[in-house]
């Protein structure tokens, strides 16, 4: 490259892997050195130039060539890339579908969507975290279908204690062959979703990890600590084969990961992943998170916004009592069909149970955070006279009436 670049231009192996399996050009054996590789590419951007003369395309040597295999497999169509400030490229996600629509289906504002898809830009990795009930993985999943389309896919994984490293990446599986148990090397979700990355360039993949951080994610991640923050380079994997190629993320495979703050396993999640991911808030007492429930109720549940009252005083409670990680998401109620009867049995079964786990210990938690108390101390709640919360008489007529 130092004589002359532009008969040794710059090789990236996984570019022109990409590139062979676009054009049909034949992949260099199994097992070959580096100078062998480079070689092979060598020959594919003077068959790639002889192609381009052949349709009078202005290609004057290998770099030409090589510049526009870069732009069509490493920019998937986009013009370039972008520069994060670090001095790393960063490939533009593809998708260019209206946010607004989504976001009217989310409930929630078009800029906030936006905002994450610039994370993903940036890092190719971004990480929801927020108290239960906040969304995070319904959003992460519904994002991800969109920005994918048609041409792209979406892998979702939930991490827990038991999960290995051998279940998320890649490991030794027992099988019948023959009648007979043996072990073969099986594929994890990362890398069917990796592989599949890397044969369709042209679209965006996504996996989704939900509640990463409940994983032991020393263990389970392994090399997949430098190939999140190194993706341009390759690695062999702990179960790789002398045979095998280096391993390395496609750049067209973003990573979203889950993460209820209220669990205590959060404090499990070290700063060496936290450099790898964009961290993206989902809190019930900030936006747009905290008018969710209200525009839901205002859309699909007429005459039930008092709900969003009393979920609001709920959590002003357990900020007061220093437990505001704690707080009550508004995805406890966004259910069809919501009425009275509904939503006592919501906050009786499943929103009373945790709050008072999370304030285990605490006196008076029944009766502080019980729904007819808080509906009635709700500002503008609507709650009903004392003398009919039951509901079992009639109200009395206006006099006028």
């Amino acid at each position: 490259m130092g004589v002359d670049v532009e008969q040794y231009p710059p090789f990236q192996k996984r570019v022109f892997d990409a590139a062979y399996r676009q054009t049909g050009y034949e992949p260099p054996e199994r097992g070959a050195d580096e100078a062998a590789l480079y070689e092979h590419a060598l020959g594919f951007l003077d068959k790639f130039t002889e192609e381009a003369h052949a349709r009078n395309l202005p290609v004057r040597h290998r770099l030409d060539a090589q510049s526009l295999v870069w732009v069509v497999v490493k920019g998937r169509g986009v013009i370039g890339e972008t520069d994060n400030g670090e001095g790393k490229g960063v490939t533009r996600l593809t998708s260019t579908r209206d946010m607004e629509t989504l976001a009217d289906d989310l409930f929630l504002p078009a800029e906030f969507l936006e905002e994450i898809k610039e994370l993903l830009t940036e890092k190719l990795q971004v990480i929801f975290h927020g108290p239960p009930g906040t969304g995070k993985t319904y959003v992460a999943k519904e994002l991800a279908m969109h920005l994918a389309g048609a041409d792209g896919s979406v892998d979702v994984v939930q991490f827990h204690p038991s999960y290995a490293y051998e279940d998320f990446i890649q490991g030794y599986r027992p099988t019948l062959k023959g009648g007979q148990l043996v072990y073969e090397l099986k594929d994890g979700p990362l890398m069917r979703a990796a592989k599949r990355a890397e044969e369709e360039p042209d679209a965006d993949h996504f996996l989704i990890i939900d509640e990463i951080n409940r994983g032991n994610l020393g263990k389970v991640f392994g090399e997949l600590y430098y190939l999140l923050e190194y993706r341009e380079d390759g690695i062999r994997l702990q179960y790789s084969r002398e045979e095998d190629e280096e391993f390395s993320l496609p750049d067209n495979l973003y990573v979203i990961g889950t993460m209820n703050t209220a669990d205590r396993s959060i404090a499990l999640v070290d700063w060496a992943l936290r450099r790898r991911f964009h961290f993206f808030e989902f809190h019930p007492d900030k936006p747009p998170v905290n008018a969710v429930l209200r525009e839901w109720l205002s859309e699909r549940a007429r005459g039930m916004e008092w709900v969003a009252d009393v979920l609001d005083k709920a959590n002003d409670l357990l900020k007061g009592r220093d437990a505001a990680e704690a707080a009550v998401g508004p995805s406890y109620f966004m259910q069809e069909r919501l009425d009275e009867e509904k939503v006592g049995r919501i906050w009786k079964h499943s929103v009373l149970p945790y709050i008072e786990e999370r304030l285990f210990g605490a006196s008076g938690v029944a009766d502080e955070f019980a729904l007819e108390k808080l509906r009635r101390e709700a500002r503008g709640g609507g709650a009903p006279q004392d003398d009919d919360a039951d509901g079992d008489e009639e109200p009395q007529a206006d006099e006028e009436e």
